[in-house]
């Protein structure tokens, strides 16, 4: 199953910052020696640097911005690769077969990271980590599939019952 920017943006409401040049992507793909999956940039394309229901925190790499991907990746990766902090990961951060690429955090304490997929004609994966406990899952979806279970409520390691009474919401991050 293939997740659509409109089923997301059903739940989320109306993107309002529609980026459409592709110059920051292609700058940070090429740092990191990897295409990140479409989904993901479709989603961060229409909405930019945002915070979903006062919980996950989603970032774009445009260099304008004061909240950005590549930096974050950067920070994070160096982050993650120091060796008390490797040991809470499935696989080590990168952007090699079967590595992963933090994307996304929360203010729970989670980062979200996509598993760089083992070959070409494999998907790739979302993996949860837990910043509390050395606990991760990894979920047998695309970015936007678990993006789309997060904002229907169901349990991806992020859970937004509780703080998305209404419904899911976000805001452009200041």
């Amino acid at each position: 199953m293939t997740t659509t920017l409109p089923e997301i943006a059903a739940l989320l409401g109306d993107p309002r910052f529609n980026w459409t040049d592709p110059a920051p992507w292609v700058a940070l793909e090429q740092e990191l020696g990897v295409e990140l999956p479409a989904d993901f940039r479709e989603v961060v394309d229409a909405y930019g640097s945002i915070e979903i229901n006062k919980q996950l925190y989603l970032k774009h790499p445009a260099g304008h911005l004061l909240h950005s991907l590549g930096e974050e990746i950067r920070k994070d990766l160096e982050f993650w690769r120091e060796e008390d902090m490797a040991e809470f990961l499935p696989s080590p951060v990168g952007a090699n077969p079967g590595e992963l690429i933090p994307v996304a955090s929360a203010t729970t304490g989670e980062a979200v990271f996509l598993r760089v997929p083992d070959d070409s004609s494999s998907p790739w994966r979302v993996v949860v980590q837990e910043f509390d406990s050395p606990a991760w899952t990894c979920y047998e979806m695309t970015f936007g599939e678990w993006l789309l279970a997060y904002l229907n409520g169901r349990d991806v390691t992020l859970c937004s019952r509780n703080l998305a009474p209404d419904g899911p919401f976000y805001a452009f991050l200041p």
